[in-house]
């Protein structure tokens, strides 16, 4: 066993790095906390996976909301089931973000998939949602949309958590929206001495979406070399972020191996870690090393770059304008994963309002 209760532990004793539990579990997220974590996430997908875990407990609290709001649809009540599952985890790591002064300790709750051409309609909920509790980072998806609206919210002293991100230019993107919006308040005087904006990037998704390119279209190349694509991806924007004094810090997700932990190690940022992938972490024997400043092979980029133009796309600073966001492969199935993850939470909702009828004898 390493030093501290497992690796992840040892990471965040002894070096910068940090990472979030990413899922908005109660009893998840206080085990990782137990052993480092300082922050969690929630989105679509993940509420539903917890919904389902643990729904033995929410069917009682979902029927209650039911009851007390009469004419709400099954949206609203999905909505509300999502603000009170949100909210108690939120409170777990409400003292982390009070030592903090607002860096750590934050709880993200996503705004709705539905809205991701709607700057005005993201921007409305996400403020609604930072009202819910202060320790929170409002997700929305880096779209075209989405970028307009990380300006209007930073601009209204709001931490965002820009997500359905996967490339260099998506990422850049955001910390300067960030940047905008920020200077904008600081130039009428108003705090951000509490504000912590994150740019997700989903650095495993950008490796499926390279796979389903090379078996889609027969492109042959070295099958590990799929393996580094969102991790070089991510170095590059960690380098970038640190020399143009960024105040949006890295945020990776998205796991498929290791990689996208151990390459990371040593960076002044943070990993949102899927539960199961912590304890398979804490159970191996990488070594606990920094790694952020260990260049990726540039054979290998080069190779990427050659046989796939949305690397290129995805790894050149200049590769996409935000118009073209909508559009990448990644980020059209990442959407597509969350309206259905959202049609599947809803309909868990729908059995517990329209419950299937008990037949009794007379």
């Amino acid at each position: 066993m390493s030093n501290g209760k497992g690796p992840l532990h040892e990471m965040t004793l002894k070096t910068p790095t940090e990472f979030w539990n990413d899922s908005c579990s109660v009893a998840e997220l206080s085990d990782a906390i137990s052993y480092g974590a300082t922050g969690g996430t929630s989105n679509p997908t993940i509420v539903s996976q917890v919904l389902n875990k643990e729904l033995k407990i929410w069917e009682p609290k979902i029927a209650e909301l039911v009851k007390d709001n009469p004419t709400a649809t099954e949206d609203a009540i999905a909505w509300k089931t999502m603000e009170t599952i949100t909210i108690s985890a939120a409170k777990l790591l409400k003292p982390i973000y009070d030592k903090n002064n607002g860096r750590n300790g934050r709880l993200s709750i996503q705004t709705n998939t539905k809205f991701y051409r709607d700057a005005q309609a993201i921007v409305e909920q996400a403020e609604y949602f930072d009202s819910l509790y202060p320790n929170n980072n409002i997700k929305l998806p880096v779209t075209r949309a989405g970028i307009e609206a990380v300006e209007e919210l930073s601009y209204r002293g709001i931490s965002v958590n820009a997500t359905s991100s996967f490339t260099v230019p998506q990422c850049i993107a955001v910390a300067e929206a960030v940047e905008r919006g920020i200077k904008r308040r600081q130039n009428e005087g108003k705090d951000v001495s509490r504000m912590s904006p994150v740019c997700t990037i989903m650095a495993g998704r950008l490796d499926d979406w390279l796979k389903v390119i090379a078996s889609k279209k027969g492109i042959i190349t070295d099958p590990g070399y799929l393996e580094w694509a969102g991790v070089a991806a991510t170095k590059k924007v960690y380098r970038l972020y640190r020399e143009r004094g960024y105040r949006t810090r890295l945020l990776v997700a998205a796991y498929r191996n290791h990689f996208h932990w151990s390459q990371f190690i040593g960076g002044d940022m943070s990993m949102t870690i899927p539960y199961e992938w912590q304890r398979k972490f804490n159970a191996s024997d990488v070594e606990v090393k920094n790694r952020m400043d260990d260049p990726v092979d540039p054979a290998l980029i080069a190779e990427l770059e050659k046989k796939f133009p949305d690397f290129r796309r995805a790894y050149d600073e200049q590769g996409m304008r935000p118009e073209e966001f909508d559009g990448f492969g990644a980020t059209r199935r990442t959407l597509r994963a969350f309206l259905k993850s959202y049609d599947d939470f809803v309909a868990v909702v729908r059995g517990i309002m329209v419950s299937d009828p008990d037949v009794k004898g007379e």
